[in-house]
């Protein structure tokens, strides 16, 4: 028998003292046919039972553990430390509620603190927030705080055809019905440089990738022309950012960004079907009270002790509603201390040696499979654990061959965002992929490309 905390008396007495007789007549304003419908449901299980069906779905499924992945466009596959499962996992921290009250919050403040430095550290901004939900909020949130750091005025919008598909998607949903005219990223060849001829008087901002979607990594230099071209029209240039990259490559904040931003998952953080994320925000001291969500700040109480507080809380629960920056900019605690212990762990050696480990097999991935016979690979300069390949069929095919057939993820299906660079594949190459895994590829590419597509029919249709 199920344990109900309520008597029999304990439901009479509250029945009478809401002044009906059961516990029906509180649904009476439901129409009668409605009611109570008859469930076709099965006999009630057991909980040992309940566990063992749900084991048996679950089992159903593919585990990516149990595959080789190359499957990255934004959610990536990196070595989580033991440390941080564990101290993540504390009590302290996992139950720890928003930081209203800094007397009762200080673990929690200092944590965000430690986060904060180092984040803005990484991108070599001023200031960091505390968060955003992921990497496409941080961007939308982007363009907001450049919207209000020209005070309404400018309605131009450039988006890059590089940045995320998904981050582009998240920017106009969060900026519909302002009036804002978003330009750049229209269909046609993704093109990073003609960004520099779109600059006008009209320009809020100009939101670019780099390394980009396609994992091209654009030069310094580069960046710093582009920086030049969009402050000369009076307009910021936000700058969304692989963390990870940043153990190896030039920091957004040295070459004139404005805001860098974007997906905290690679710190330490398990894909987990998709979140919780975490979104890094980073931005200039001067345009700190524009920006969103909360900044926790480092100070001295009346005895000269250390103490954190919330330095800065935009949001309209805490402040005029008029002088709000978001009204969505609640921040991801501890995914934040997660990052801040996966950092920590790491240090600036081991997060160099995690980037020249993608770097260095994701160059050794490309070599392998430009080598095979119908295959191109798209990128023509430098590129950063992920790269584009040219498939001699269709890309849904080559997945189906490889996962099926090898247990191989080979990546993301470009077809679906970029139809025009034909049938391409995004392949994510990071520390977790070994040499053999990466030869198993090439083998299975070169397998694929062998057998006609009536096979790949047939294949399917057995299956």
């Amino acid at each position: 028998m199920p344990f109900i905390a309520n008597t029999d008396a304990d439901q009479a007495a509250m029945l009478a003292a809401v002044g009906v007789e059961r516990v029906e007549d509180l649904f009476h304003d439901v129409p009668e046919a409605y009611r109570f419908p008859e469930l076709n449901l099965p006999e009630a299980l057991s909980e040992l039972e309940v566990l063992r069906e749900l084991a048996s779905l679950a089992n159903e499924n593919e585990k990516l553990d149990e595959l080789t992945s190359f499957l990255g466009a934004g959610a990536y596959r990196h070595f989580i430390p033991t440390v941080v499962d564990f101290l993540s996992g504390r009590s302290e921290f996992y139950t720890a509620y928003t930081p209203y009250q800094p007397e009762v919050s200080q673990g929690t403040l200092q944590a965000v603190f430690e986060y904060q430095s180092m984040i803005a550290a990484l991108t070599g901004m001023d200031a960091s927030n505390a968060s955003h939900y992921d990497g496409a909020t941080a961007t939308a949130e982007a363009v907001i705080m450049a919207l209000n750091t020209v005070r309404g005025k400018r309605k131009r919008v450039i988006l890059s055809p590089t940045l995320n598909p998904q981050y582009r998607e998240v920017v106009r949903t969060y900026t519909q019905g302002m009036g804002l005219e978003i330009v750049g990223d229209q269909a046609g060849d993704p093109d990073f440089h003609a960004l520099l001829d779109m600059c006008e008087q009209n320009t809020a901002c100009v939101v670019v990738q780099n390394p980009d979607f396609l994992g091209n990594v654009h030069s310094p230099k580069e960046m710093q022309d582009l920086a030049d071209a969009v402050h000369a029209c009076g307009a910021l240039l936000a700058v969304a950012v692989d963390p990870i990259s940043l153990g190896l490559f030039t920091p957004p904040g040295q070459y004139g960004a404005d805001i860098v931003m974007g997906e905290g998952q690679s710190l330490g953080i398990p894909l987990s079907f998709g979140g919780p994320y975490l979104g890094f925000f980073t931005m200039r001291e001067k345009d700190v009270r524009k920006s969103a969500g909360r900044i926790a700040g480092e100070t001295v109480d009346l005895d000269g002790r250390t103490g954190y507080v919330l330095t800065l809380s935009t949001r309209e629960q805490h402040i005029k509603r008029s002088r709000a920056t978001s009204n969505i900019c609640s921040n991801q605690a501890l995914m934040a201390l997660r990052a801040a212990i996966y950092l920590a762990t790491m240090g600036k050696q081991g997060l160099r040696s995690v980037a020249e480990q993608c770097y260095h097999k994701g160059q050794y991935a490309a070599t392998k499979i430009g080598m095979l016979p119908g295959y191109e690979i798209v990128n023509k300069g430098p590129f950063f654990k992920e790269f584009v390949v040219r498939c001699p069929l269709p890309v849904a095919d080559v997945k189906a061959h490889l996962l099926l057939e090898w247990g191989i993820i080979p990546g993301y299906d470009l077809t679906q965002d970029y139809p025009e660079l034909g049938e391409c594949l995004l392949v994510c190459v990071t520390e977790m992929n070994t040499v053999e895994e990466i030869d198993a590829l090439a083998e299975a590419l070169a397998e694929a490309a062998e057998l006609a597509p009536e096979g790949f029919v047939l294949e399917m249709e057995l299956r």
